[in-house]
């Protein structure tokens, strides 16, 4: 273990280049596609890559022709790079911002297809009031967009939430009612007044977050009450993807009700039990309690704050879709 001394020398005398190497590498699990993103040759990176091992004395990433897995150190290292980075550029653009001009990027962490009215509004609104601000949106799983505000990679996340984060501020955006369906092939397309006890032995898909320890709670619970869970053979984050393999026949599964009932009109899903809305699932807003926001980001968290303190949830909640 390192004294304090070569602690300081090390902070002192690393190469942020080689730390930034090392985030890509992650990012995109092969040196060989790192490589591609950084416009570099594999050597290159793959020497970075041994360099920085070196000058820390710990393998970051066991590596080999027929696997990649980054070590602990590795997991640990990356997470502390994606903090500073983000705070760096967050302070970057801090500093260049005018007194009398917002101005700025807003990074948002989005699980996939949201849509809501109320959510849309804020963010028309915003770009009315402040329209030199730039967005930089990614969609990804709520268990991602959770990492990347814990991170501060993303100043403000979208996501389904399970246990509140004791880093992470939680407010409720709107929320989303979800059903069971199925796609024109299945056996029970077409029927009418159907029970829960109807879908059993049938196969089905779902989200990850799906799981009795997970956002997605409700749903796995009512599965699991009625033995719905037997033959699960697909999986996914994407809304997009659940859809597909639903339409396709690969089984029954949960959609949100908003999104399926424009395919259920044209022919392509079927409303499956419980007819009634009573899968509620709640969305949420999240950022980090002592993330370093931007005047950008500072000034669309406070727009965010004051419409949910002044529209009720019921209204917040209408034309709405949304799943990860």
């Amino acid at each position: 273990m390192m004294n304090a001394t070569d602690q300081e020398k090390l902070i002192r005398e690393l190469d942020w280049n080689l730390l930034r190497t090392f985030m890509f590498i992650v990012q995109e699990g092969s040196i060989t596609l790192a490589a591609k993103r950084l416009m570099r040759r594999q050597p290159s990176v793959s020497q970075a890559l041994k360099r920085l091992e070196t000058r820390l004395g710990t393998p970051l990433i066991d590596r080999s022709p027929s696997h990649f897995r980054v070590t602990p150190a590795g997991q640990s290292l990356y997470k502390e790079c994606l903090e500073v980075f983000g705070s760096l550029a967050r302070t970057i653009q801090s500093a260049q911002s005018t007194e009398d001009t917002v101005t700025g990027t807003v990074k948002l962490a989005l699980l996939s297809r949201i849509e809501n009215e109320f959510f849309d509004q804020v963010l028309s609104d915003f770009h009315r009031q402040f329209p030199e601000v730039n967005f930089d949106i990614e969609v990804m799983s709520s268990k991602d967009v959770r990492q990347a505000v814990l991170t501060k990679s993303a100043s403000l996340g979208v996501c389904l939430v399970h246990d509140a984060h004791s880093n992470l501020m939680h407010d409720v955006l709107f929320r989303s009612f979800f059903g069971f369906y199925c796609g024109p092939s299945h056996p029970l397309f077409g029927q009418r007044d159907l029970s829960l006890d109807d879908l059993r032995n049938h196969s089905s898909v779902s989200f990850r977050t799906d799981q009795l320890w997970d956002a997605l709670r409700p749903v796995a619970l009512l599965r699991a009450q009625h033995k719905l869970d037997n033959r699960v053979i697909g999986y996914t984050s994407d809304l997009g993807e659940a859809q597909r393999m639903i339409s396709a026949g690969l089984g029954f599964g949960p959609l949100p009700n908003h999104v399926a009932e424009r395919f259920v009109r044209r022919g392509k899903l079927w409303r499956l039990p419980p007819y009634e809305n009573t899968l509620a699932i709640d969305i949420h807003l999240v950022h980090h309690k002592d993330a370093r926001l931007n005047r950008a980001e500072h000034a669309l968290l406070e727009m965010f704050r004051a419409r949910l303190n002044s529209v009720p949830l019921t209204e917040r909640s209408r034309n709405l879709a949304v799943a990860g």
